[in-house]
């Protein structure tokens, strides 16, 4: 193995602040800040459901308190809930 390798130090570099950077290349202006800035708003809320090992998806919106989506949805919660409901009882497949 040869150690004859020569290190040669280099000057300061010149780096541009933020500032000045153009629009196109400026984060804040970017589709990246934009989906980070609107995933940022929406929180996910996990909840048990009305029976055991049941549970319910909320996306809630972080700035008005609205539910955004939610799974499963309030009918279906409704129909888990009746007397008569049982898994596949919802549509009846006897000719």
């Amino acid at each position: 193995m040869q150690n004859n390798a020569k290190v040669i130090p280099i000057g300061p570099v010149a780096v541009q602040p933020a500032a000045a950077s153009t629009a196109s290349g400026d984060f804040h202006d970017s589709r990246f800040s934009q989906e980070a800035e609107q995933a940022a708003r929406y929180r996910l809320v996990i909840e048990e459901g009305p029976h055991a090992g049941s549970f319910i998806y909320k996306t809630l919106d972080r700035i008005t308190g609205e539910v955004v989506k939610q799974l499963p949805r309030e009918q279906v919660i409704d129909l888990m809930q009746a007397a008569q409901y049982s898994a596949g009882s919802v549509i009846d497949t006897k000719a």
